[in-house]
């Protein structure tokens, strides 16, 4: 199946399709795609000529990530938003100062100073962090922070919206299926929470990590991440690669519900952030997921891998084994097959 130029215009301001972890989108006049091999990110290539005769081609995507840019947000946006985040954690910063990564990290740098064996964290992680959504407090602290983030906020949900119909499409779907599943056709509101983190300089990045490598357990994540300091990485055939950061762009990724809704026509994707021990690396996902009382199951022929089950359900058992494999999860969400009758 082919995305054609016309659908791309109508429906995304940037947009396309994976092919073999690369992503091609297209505007007027041209394509550009923007991959990554081998922990070295190839810039951006336009592919000139008539649009309609690029052949661009839907194949069944293992990365999970991509990036877009010429999104439509505005960078102007995009750079408030980096400056209200970032006076927000100043105001967090002695909080982070004194929580239990830095202690933990001061203790065992001091028990190594005394000569004695220390052991990597692998429980904790070397990051601030603190979340929004429309049912809970935000910072008022600076105080252009609600305002900013409230339009961010607005367009980035558009945004996911546009990606899903995208994705529609590429998977032979009617257009809003993935909407329609996320609200129980309608019935209940979908989540969209942003998550908003910052990974200070860690002196000693070998003994903890930034965030521990997992799966999202949701839908479609939409990451505006520093374009100056680095520590994103996608695990691919047992490679981590890095997502190198690239200015005015928006990070995407699937997550858990994608991926059983297409079949595991799109993967989601482990993922970690490494401690950096210069830069103080600036993170901001939403998450753009279903109620919790929508039923997630394969909308895609092709085998029925996966189970049918609540999303409420699946995210209590997230909630206990987030670092963990995601196939045992889907497991434990499996409704039970009825009992023959007597």
């Amino acid at each position: 199946m082919f995305l054609s130029y016309e659908k791309l215009r109508e429906t995304f301001v940037f947009s396309g399709c994976y092919l073999d972890g690369i992503f091609i989108g297209g505007r007027r006049g041209s394509y550009e795609s923007t991959f990554f091999i081998k922990k070295k990110r190839i810039t951006t290539t336009q592919l000139r000529g008539n649009p309609r005769s690029a052949g661009i081609q839907t194949t069944k995507n293992d990365w999970g990530f991509f990036q877009l840019v010429n999104h439509g947000i505005p960078l102007e946006l995009l750079e408030r938003v980096k400056k209200v985040c970032s006076e927000c954690y100043r105001v967090r910063e002695a909080g982070f100062r004194a929580s239990e990564p830095v202690r933990t990290l001061e203790a065992l740098v001091q028990a190594e100073q005394r000569g004695e064996a220390v052991t990597p964290v692998d429980d904790m992680d070397w990051e601030d962090i603190f979340y929004i959504h429309d049912g809970n407090q935000w910072p008022s602290d600076p105080a252009a922070f609600k305002e900013t983030m409230r339009e961010y906020r607005a367009e980035l949900r558009k945004l996911a919206e546009r990606v899903m119909e995208a994705m529609d499409e590429n998977l032979g779907l009617e257009k809003g299926a993935i909407q329609r599943a996320f609200s129980g056709d309608g019935r209940h509101e979908p989540f969209f929470g942003t998550k908003v983190s910052h990974y200070p300089p860690c002196p000693r990045p070998d003994l903890i990590t930034g965030l521990r490598a997992h799966t999202d357990a949701g839908g479609v994540i939409l990451l505006f991440q520093d374009d100056q300091v680095g520590g994103l990485e996608v695990l691919k055939d047992g490679e981590w690669t890095d997502v190198q950061p690239l200015a005015g762009a928006i990070v995407v990724n699937t997550g858990d519900q994608i991926e059983v809704l297409s079949n595991g026509r799109y993967r989601s994707a482990w993922h970690r952030e490494l401690p950096m021990r210069d830069g103080n690396r600036c993170s901001i996902a939403s998450f753009y997921n279903p109620a919790n009382e929508a039923t997630i199951s394969p909308a895609v022929a092709g085998g029925e891998a996966y189970p049918k089950y609540v999303f409420g359900d699946y995210m209590d058992v997230y909630a206990k084994h987030k670092f963990q494999a995601k196939e045992p999860r889907f497991e434990a969400v499996k409704a039970p097959k009825s009992s023959p009758a007597a």
